[in-house]
């Protein structure tokens, strides 16, 4: 009992840890910054706590705080829900539909991707989120959506408070010469006489509020709308670039193939429903999915399998001829290099004179792709992959990448 009451203490610092991270304390702290300024400026300067509309005014404050914080901390602590460690199908035959997971030493059940940062395979998985430090997925798809939308909300509401506050504690401090306008920050001439006067420090403070809040309202409103977009159509992030590239495929190898997107139910309303529920509970246990008539259970992860292996098939082996320490923003790769750094969490990995890597994709300054091991990193089960410059590498004369076996390069 001591032990499993160790484990779970262990856990929950663990999961406590999560807010120790660039992220979180950015976002909690603009949620914090407008949240209390917003506050105090309706209470100090602008809408006083004995009239009807400031009460109601106050209420609306407090309850967006409490709403984007609940949300915000749900999606964060409930999590995405991972596939368990070891998972593979019931029936045995439909091994050959999945792709293995050697970190996870089981299969990747259908809509779940492996996680770098969690590292465990998620369900459902969209994206993993910095600003909450962990996985948007199965279980906190909902938690975070909401949380997207209520923080615009809550943010165009306190601007609307700054800009009142500031606006009627500077309209009686302003007089309008011929030739001159002038403020005074000293005094009021307005009947109201507030609880503290409204100083430069003051001002200064409701306009760096207003700032942020414009902000916010601008950068989540939009991921709102591109979270809505996808769940509108049963999609996460990752699956809609899936969609992408299987069109990019029919079309570059002409096979004639009808690809129809699985998880589409083909009603909207339908498909908001499979995240939000009156329960709080998404629809699904993330494992089996209600499918489109002419799809069965693994038609996704069929053509993640044929990309996979057209991504083999068109990989280009790439020799290094410079030294790179894996640096996000290198200072001695040139300023191309430099400053067009991919605008991507995906790692950079280091590189060493002499290696080989498989690049599958790239800029013009930058590629990625997977370095060759040894036979022991292989045998491991160990991967590394990431971006690198351009400039450090060079295409092999002769390119054994296309002339590899599929099981060889999987191997690698």
């Amino acid at each position: 009992m001591n032990i499993l009451s160790a484990i779970i203490v262990f856990e929950n610092l663990h999961e406590v840890k999560r807010l120790f991270h660039w992220g979180p304390i950015i976002a909690l702290t603009v949620i914090g910054m407008c949240s209390t300024m917003a506050i105090l400026d309706s209470i100090i300067w602008y809408w006083p706590l004995d009239t009807t509309g400031g009460s109601i005014n106050f209420i609306m404050l407090i309850n967006w705080t409490v709403l984007i914080l609940y949300n915000y901390f749900n999606a964060m602590f409930v999590g995405p829900g991972y596939i368990p460690l070891g998972w593979k199908p019931e029936n045995q035959q439909e091994i050959m539909y999945l792709q293995f997971c050697k970190l996870c030493q089981g299969y990747k059940a259908p809509r779940s991707h492996h996680c770098r940062k969690c590292n465990r395979c998620v369900m459902k998985m969209d994206h993993h989120c910095p600003w909450i430090n962990n996985c948007c997925g199965q279980l906190n798809h909902a938690y975070f959506t909401s949380f997207l939308l209520l923080a615009p909300l809550g943010c165009m509401h306190a601007a609307l408070i700054f800009i009142m506050t500031t606006y009627t504690q500077l309209y009686d401090r302003i007089s309008f010469g011929w030739s001159s306008v002038k403020i005074d920050m000293s005094a009021a001439r307005h009947i109201h006489h507030p609880i503290m006067p409204f100083s430069i420090a003051a001002f200064a403070a409701t306009l760096f509020a207003l700032g942020l809040a414009l902000g916010t309202t601008i950068a989540v409103g939009m991921l709102f709308f591109i979270q809505m977009k996808v769940i509108l159509r049963n999609k996460t992030s990752i699956e809609a670039w899936i969609e992408e590239k299987a069109k990019d495929r029919i079309q570059y190898y002409q096979t004639g193939e009808d690809f129809i997107f699985p998880y589409d139910l083909g009603s909207r309303w339908e498909n908001f429903k499979q995240v939000f529920t009156w329960s709080g509970t998404p629809m699904g246990d993330g494992i089996e999915w209600p499918v489109h008539e002419k799809c069965n259970q693994y038609t996704l992860t069929i053509e993640q399998l044929k990309q996979k292996h057209d991504k083999r098939q068109r990989s280009v082996e790439y020799r290094v001829v410079e030294d790179y320490n894996g640096a996000c923003c290198p200072l001695g790769k040139g300023l191309n290099t430099f400053f067009r750094t991919p605008c991507t969490e995906e790692p950079r990995i280091k590189l060493i004179k002499g290696e080989t890597i498989f690049a599958t994709r790239g800029t013009k300054w930058w590629m990625y792709g997977d370095k060759v091991l040894n036979e022991e990193q292989a045998k491991a089960g160990d991967r590394i992959r990431g971006w690198f410059p351009r400039r450090c590498v060079e295409k092999c004369l002769y390119d054994s990448a296309n002339n590899l076996t599929s099981e060889e390069k999987k191997e690698q």
